[in-house]
């Protein structure tokens, strides 16, 4: 992702390694875990800032320009060792929406639902998603405590998901990028 931001302290690298040996101490090697997150698709052409990310010594205050009401799609998707699940759309009358808790619900128990019931062994999944409001408000993690009982690596999860932390996460590092590049 490119963002302007400022560079990872050590505090981060710290708590980034502490996830990934608290994900191997607790989650079993034949767990499958699902790596999710969302994406912005623009379709004038101009790149989203959300989805690119810069680390630098400094913040460079670097203005970006952009239409202010480019038409996208709002994706939803998670990876696994089996594949991918999805895309989901965020749209409404076929109108891209904002993601928001009651939108994430919605997506949580009318597609990720039904899609983990297909599993065999739905008890030995794991779901990761990062710390955005829409991921972590009381009724979401409600709805996903209930799907994945201790299996839930998040903000406030099970297993803490850390903040500034996209390399970790399969959709940040490959998908999205792989997906906008065919696009």
């Amino acid at each position: 992702k490119m963002m302007l931001a400022q560079e990872l302290s050590e505090r981060d690298f710290e708590t980034r390694r502490a996830l990934c040996l608290e994900i191997r101490q607790h989650v079993p090697r034949e767990a499958v875990v699902l790596f999710s997150d969302e994406a912005h698709f623009h379709l004038c052409g101009s790149v989203n800032k959300q989805n690119f990310r810069y680390w630098a010594e400094n913040n460079p205050h670097q203005l970006h320009t952009r239409p202010l009401h480019c038409p996208r799609v709002t994706v939803w998707c998670s990876v696994a060792e089996f594949g991918i699940w999805g895309p989901y759309f965020f749209e409404e009358n076929n109108v891209t929406v904002t993601v928001n808790s009651e939108r994430y619900c919605v997506m949580l128990q009318t597609f990720l639902r039904p899609k983990l019931n297909e599993l065999d062994d739905s008890d030995n999944v794991w779901f990761q998603q990062d710390g955005a409001t829409a991921h972590t408000s009381r009724r979401t993690m409600g709805i996903l405590r209930e799907m994945f009982p201790d299996h839930l690596i998040s903000l406030r999860g099970d297993i803490g998901w850390p903040a500034r932390s996209p390399d970790l996460n399969p959709c940040d590092f490959f998908l999205w990028g792989y997906l906008k590049s065919k696009v």
